[in-house]
C-alpha cells in the first residue's frame, strides 16, 4: 500500500523547542538545539550515532532535565512541569522503544492492558478488552492477543509495541530507531504502518533514525543534528539535491 505524503497545512505546533542545550560533564550533547513539529506532520531528526538524538527525546518526555532552553509540548514547557502535570502530558504522547520493551512475562493482552491500568481509566472490562482489540486491529495482530512476546517475529513484536503505543489514542508518538534489527522487507513494513497510523490518527511523528529509507518514506521533513545543532531542516528531496558535502554525507 503506497501512502501520499503531503505537509500539513496547519502552522499550528505541538512541540516548539528553543535553544535547547544538555551537557553530561565536559560533554556538550545539544547545543542551542532549535525544532518544531507540527499538527499531524511526520518529522525526521537525522544524525550520526552520539549525536544526541536519543537524548533530545528523552527530553522532549521528560525524562531528562535540559540545562537552559524550552520544550514547548502542547503549548506547556516540560521542564518547568511538576510530576502530575508531566503525567498529564505524557498521556498524550505514545513512545514507541528501539528495543519494543515488551514485558517477556505478560501476554500480549497484558502488555497492551498495562498503560490502561497504569493512567487509571476507569474502563469497563468490555470496553478494555474493545480498546486492547482495536489498537491490535490497526496493526494487523488481533490473533496474536493471548501470544506471548517469545512467540512472536521480530517484526510482529515491533507492532506489538507499536498497538501498545496507540493503546491511549495519543497525540504525538516518538519513535526510537523503529526500524533497528529488522530485514528490509519488515521495515518496509513498519514504515508503511506509521504512516497509515499517521493519516488515519492524525497523530504527529517524531522519528529518530539513521536508516535513510526510513527517512525517504517516512518523513515530511528532515532535521539533521550536528554538534548539537540543528544543522538544517527541510524536505528530503530538497535535502537529497544539495551540494552542502556536511548534508551530502548523509545521503551517499
Amino acid at each position: 500500500m503506497t501512502i501520499n505524503k503531503q505537509i500539513p497545512k496547519s502552522d499550528n505546533n505541538v512541540v516548539k523547542i528553543k535553544d535547547l542545550c544538555k551537557s553530561f560533564g565536559n560533554n556538550q550533547v545539544l547545543n542551542h538545539f532549535n525544532l518544531d513539529l507540527k499538527r499531524g506532520e511526520s518529522m525526521v531528526v537525522l544524525g550520526k550515532s552520539g549525536s544526541g538524538k536519543s537524548v533530545l527525546i528523552k527530553c522532549i518526555i521528560g525524562l531528562l532535565k535540559p540545562d537552559s532552553g524550552s520544550i514547548h509540548v502542547f503549548g506547556e514547557n516540560i521542564p518547568d512541569l511538576n510530576h502530575k502535570d508531566l503525567d498529564r502530558i505524557r498521556s498524550k504522547i505514545g513512545f514507541l522503544f528501539q528495543s519494543n520493551a515488551l514485558y517477556d512475562s505478560m501476554t500480549v493482552r497484558e502488555n497492551l492492558e498495562f498503560p490502561l491500568r497504569r493512567h487509571s481509566l476507569g474502563l469497563s472490562k468490555l470496553e478494555n478488552d474493545k480498546v486492547v482489540l482495536t489498537a491490535l486491529e490497526d496493526v494487523g495482530l488481533a490473533h496474536t492477543i493471548d501470544m506471548m512476546p517469545a512467540e512472536l517475529s521480530g517484526g510482529m513484536r515491533k507492532r506489538i509495541a507499536l498497538a501498545r503505543t496507540l493503546i491511549l489514542k495519543p497525540e504525538i508518538i516518538l519513535y526510537d530507531e523503529p526500524t533497528t534489527g529488522l530485514d528490509n522487507i519488515t521495515a518496509k513494513e513498519i514504515i508503511q504502518l506509521m504512516l497509515i497510523i499517521q493519516q488515519k490518527y492524525n497523530t504527529s511523528s517524531l522519528i529518530i533514525t539513521h536508516d535513510m529509507n526510513c527517512v525517504k518514506l517516512a518523513s515530511n521533513r528532515v532535521s539533521i543534528l550536528i554538534d548539537g545543532k540543528c544543522y538544517i531542516t527541510g524536505p528530503y528531496q530538497n535535502l537529497l539535491r544539495s551540494r552542502d558535502p556536511i548534508i551530502k554525507q548523509f545521503f551517499e
